[in-house]
């Protein structure tokens, strides 16, 4: 179903810092992801394939900040990324990075919405 919160990711300018922050803070299962330079961060546990424990919750990563990417973003599942971004723009909205290609799972974006808030995007493969 298109729409849904999927995921959530945080900035950090100290990734192995952040990662012990919120795995004793909350105990999240923390899981690096060196080859994409990301960080998985699980308050939900999974299976081996990937599936939630727990209908309805979300999982997210962490990644190193930079200039556009140095806030908290929310991530919404939709069928067409390509889609989305032009609906996204001619409600007032912008691409802040276009679409791209995260391993096999799948692609994401980000855009900018009307009030200027950066938001994902993501679209399974």
């Amino acid at each position: 179903m298109s729409g849904r919160v999927v995921h959530f990711e945080i900035p950090a300018d100290d990734m192995d810092r952040a990662a012990e922050f919120y795995r004793a803070a909350f105990g999240w299962d923390i899981r690096p992801m060196p080859e994409m330079d990301y960080v998985m961060l699980l308050p939900t546990p999974i299976s081996e394939e990937g599936v939630l424990a727990e209908a309805g919750s979300i999982n997210g990563g962490m990644f190193k900040r930079d200039a556009k990417l140095a806030n908290p973003i929310v991530t919404i599942d939709v069928a067409d990324i390509d889609a989305a971004l032009e609906k996204v723009s001619s409600l007032g909205g912008s691409t802040a990075l276009p679409k791209q290609v995260v391993g096999e799972m799948g692609f994401a974006a980000y855009f900018t919405d009307s009030e200027g808030n950066l938001m994902g995007l993501w679209q399974n493969a």
